[in-house]
């Protein structure tokens, strides 16, 4: 389920191409206007019910900021469904492992928690360095 347009009641999504610079970007900060992007609070036919977000291509997921001490301080937790099996992983630790997770750890944190959540975050395309390959669909 990633159409590039929907038709719903009559009205047809044109869906854009947004292209995010995460480079010397606040984390919470960026995630919050890419969580916007993707629902489609930016367009003025917005609806809550409706999914007419656009697609987000964020590049330099390796230099994004935090600040304060959350590089130390800040802890994702994760349980595997065992007992006693609750995983920790720092905030430094998760970017030395994938910092993409991060990034999609804090926009999927900033969508609504309802069934468009998923389908969302489908339009969502991290990459690690500025190179990616979207470069056709990009204006």
């Amino acid at each position: 389920m990633k159409p590039k347009t929907t038709v719903t009641k009559g009205n047809i999504i044109k869906r854009e191409w947004h292209l995010v610079d995460l480079k010397d970007q606040v984390l919470g900060r960026v995630c919050v206007e890419i969580a916007k992007i993707l629902q489609g609070k930016d367009k003025p036919d917005y609806s809550p019910n409706r999914d007419a977000g656009d697609y987000v291509v964020a590049i330099n997921a390796d230099k994004i900021r935090v600040t304060g001490k959350k590089l130390t301080d800040k802890i994702y937790y994760n349980h595997t469904g065992y007992a006693g099996h609750l995983k920790e992983l720092s905030l430094g630790q998760m970017m030395e492992k994938d910092s993409r997770l991060v990034i999609a750890r804090g926009v999927k944190g900033m969508l609504p928690k309802n069934k468009l959540r998923d389908r969302r975050m489908t339009r969502l395309k991290i990459f690690v360095d500025s190179a990616h390959t979207y470069n056709d669909k990009i204006k």
